[in-house]
């Protein structure tokens, strides 16, 4: 699939995106539309996963499990999940909960939400990969807010430990949380070397630039006996002038005027 095909998914999936939280009148926007590109690419790209159930398929766990919508918008456009789904998001009885539920919804790997777990899991399932020489890979985007966990760091050593390089981490960089900027809630920076002291390889990627994601995934391939992250900078609530870098926008859904003007900007219809 090109870069042009790979564009014209990625404002399905944000219309989709907008779409779902505007009627729900509840969701995170900001770090939906931040991880478009990367979902895309990884889906439609990049892993092996055109059955949800196939034993030999790549795993994705969406360790910033509050960015569900992204998730079920890749799933929809993979034909995993029915786009009629859409209006249910975080209603009661829908598969669709504010966090993805892997008993309810076919392609989620992982039930995710408590911020710090998803690295963990993705090594669990990394490992029992290794032991039974299997070659299925593992994929965990996490969130930079959410690497102020120190459940993250515990779960890096581990991974560097036992040389998992079947295991490559994705960080969603926008520089945003719920509470503001990232160097002044918490600061995480310097990333890289913060990953390389704890033993991974580290690549620095646009996160929303098609070309540098592919030159990003295709040097992971060539690192061995180590887990990889990919440090993506990318803006949070991408797409949509009027929520581009604003923590305001983080758990906040548009009004209808609002999702007017942004569907308008995203490529949608309406």
């Amino acid at each position: 699939m090109n870069y042009e095909d790979l564009t014209l998914i990625t404002h399905k999936m944000r219309e989709n995106i907008l779409n779902m939280i505007h009627t729900a009148n509840s969701g995170h926007p900001g770090g939906s539309l931040s991880a478009v590109e990367i979902v895309t690419y990884l889906y439609f790209k990049e892993m092996n996963i055109e059955n949800p159930t196939d034993e030999n398929r790549d795993r994705f766990i969406l360790s910033k499990g509050h960015a569900a919508p992204v998730l079920y918008s890749a799933l929809m456009e993979k034909g995993f999940l029915d786009k009629g789904l859409i209006g249910t998001l975080r209603q009661i009885d829908s598969k669709l909960q504010g966090h993805p539920d892997m008993k309810k919804v076919p392609g989620v790997e992982a039930s995710t939400g408590s911020l710090g777990q998803g690295l963990a899991i993705s090594n669990g399932i990394a490992l029992a990969n290794k032991y039974d020489n299997k070659s299925n890979r593992v994929f965990v985007l996490l969130g930079d807010g959410e690497i102020q966990e120190g459940m993250v760091w515990e779960a890096a050593m581990l991974s560097s430990h036992y040389k998992l390089d079947n295991l490559t981490a994705i960080l969603d960089h926008n520089g945003l949380q719920i509470d503001g900027k990232n160097e002044d809630v918490m600061k995480v920076e310097p990333l890289d070397k913060k990953w390389e002291a704890f033993g991974w390889h580290v690549i620095k990627a646009d996160g929303h630039d098609f070309n540098s994601l592919e030159k990003a995934f295709e040097e992971r391939k060539t690192i061995k006996d180590k887990p990889v992250i990919i440090i993506a900078e990318t803006v949070k609530g991408k797409g949509v002038s009027f929520m581009e870098d604003k923590a305001g926008w983080h758990g906040k859904a548009p009004n209808a005027d609002e999702l007017d003007i942004a569907l308008k900007e995203v490529g949608g219809d309406k």
